[in-house]
């Protein structure tokens, strides 16, 4: 599965971003670089990573580290992601 792609779509939906989504790369900075990613953003990406890839996020998760590149976050959501599947098993 490609995360990045996902991720970057949920992003710019929620964000608003439109063509500039575009231009993010895994080490483009998200948190003081993207003005719409406030707290409240921060939760609604939360909840769609969430239902996008059935996962379940704990608050203690979640840091300013999570949401500091593209690249961080998908590394979070890949391994996630495949710590749940391990548990299903």
């Amino acid at each position: 599965m490609d995360y990045t792609t996902e991720i970057k779509t949920i992003l710019s939906d929620i964000l608003g971003l439109g063509e500039r989504c575009d231009s993010i790369t895994a080490d483009t900075s998200l948190l003081g670089n993207i003005p719409e990613l406030d707290s409240v953003a921060v939760v609604t990406i939360i909840l769609a990573l969430e239902k996008e890839f059935s996962i379940s996020i704990n608050d203690d998760e979640i840091s300013a580290q999570t949401f500091q590149t593209l690249g961080t976050l998908v590394n979070f959501v890949e391994k996630k992601v495949t710590l749940e599947n391990r548990q299903l098993r």
